[in-house]
């Protein structure tokens, strides 16, 4: 059982306005694909899936044993699993999910458990790469993989589907665009040699905003989920899912010339007051949140970070804050603090919230 008292709250009416939000810019008959690998985004992915489970169509995660604990929480919704790895196979089938397959090494040793199982019409998915560079077949591939799946009834092609490189950058809209039309002519070669057609998808978040007219059959909505757009404007319009939480546990009273935390980092010029708060980098909070770069809030007053971010642990000044220990402290509550904590270390927003620890307890507010 997790008794961390730092807590990480999940607001599930957030998360139902920001895919209500969505499905508002898609055709009717588009399928929403949910994002909810990394533990949903930093969160949890088990209670995210539950929650969206009769509002999506599909869920996709990284790896198998994401899935798998989708499934070991009774989840039965269609999961693809976007990286599969050759020696998680026999997991993925034995727990229902659905592999993308991207290069030929997964995609035979694939269709050999499938003959040897044997396997009848297994749904797979075959990931194109038209310019990311990071999985993915090759336009070129399409006669082999055709080649190999004619005439055999073990595996069917449930989708196929590519990414977008740079889909919130307007500035590379034309390599989008490029994307976009090759993946185009990757589907039509199957659609003459297939004899069913695939559910198609190449867009994420920021693409479902940016190119809706390359909706296809499906959308993958990851970021935008946890209130996050690819602009101010677009986040703007959505609601914060991730509130970091904790308390104080002891409140020092701090004499002039006294040291704070380790390295004696923080040298109190004036008689100061600290709080310690029992969360630390080891809970996903960057180092370079410390010496005053960063603050929390206590009492709806901003308290700053003093002294280096220890593994368990931060110091605040409450000299000016009326506070006692035991009183709850909030280390982000909306988007604008997230996105404050992400410059501060130098880092995106995606960073900030898949970083926070497991061993932070999790709870979804409905």
């Amino acid at each position: 059982m997790n008794n961390h008292v730092t807590v990480l709250e999940i607001d599930g009416s957030a998360l139902a306005h920001n895919l209500d939000y969505f499905k508002q810019k898609l055709q009717p008959e588009t399928k929403i694909l949910a994002v909810v690998k990394a533990f949903g985004y930093g969160s949890d992915g088990v209670q995210v899936a539950k929650f969206l489970e009769d509002k999506v169509a599909y869920f996709s995660v990284a790896y198998a044993h994401e899935g798998i604990a989708l499934r070991e929480a009774g989840i039965q919704t269609p999961i693809l699993v976007l990286h599969p790895q050759l020696q998680n196979l026999q997991a993925i089938v034995d727990y229902r999910l659905e592999p993308a397959l991207y290069n030929f090494n997964i995609f035979s040793a694939f269709l050999e458990l499938a003959s040897n199982a044997p396997l009848i019409n297994y749904p797979v998915h075959l990931k194109f790469n038209t310019g990311l560079n990071r999985l993915g077949f090759w336009h070129t591939d399409i006669p082999e993989i055709l080649a190999n799946i004619k005439d055999i009834n073990n595996i069917k092609v449930q989708s196929l589907f590519s990414h977008l490189a740079a889909s919130e950058d307007l500035n590379e809209n034309n390599f989008n665009i490029n994307q976009i039309s090759n993946f185009t002519g990757i589907v039509q070669h199957f659609y003459k040699n297939l004899g069913y057609e695939p559910i198609l998808h190449i867009l994420n978040t920021s693409g479902v905003i940016n190119y809706p007219k390359a909706q296809f059959d499906m959308v993958r909505i990851g970021i935008g989920l946890y209130g996050f757009g690819n602009d101010d404007k677009e986040t703007a319009q959505l609601k914060n899912t991730h509130n970091l939480k904790s308390i104080i546990s002891q409140i020092h009273e701090i004499k002039p010339g006294d040291t704070v935390g380790y390295n004696r980092a923080f040298i109190a010029k004036k008689a100061t007051k600290t709080a310690t708060i029992p969360v630390g980098h080891a809970d996903g909070l960057s180092r370079k949140l410390g010496n005053k770069k960063g603050f929390v809030l206590i009492n709806n007053q901003k308290a700053e970070i003093v002294g280096n971010v220890c593994m368990d642990m931060i110091m605040v000044n409450v000299t000016k804050i009326n506070c006692k220990e035991g009183d709850e402290v909030i280390l982000f509550n909306s988007q604008k603090m997230i996105q404050n904590i992400s410059d501060i270390s130098e880092t995106i927003v995606y960073e900030t919230l898949t970083a926070i620890s497991p061993r932070v307890k999790k709870i979804l507010k409905e």
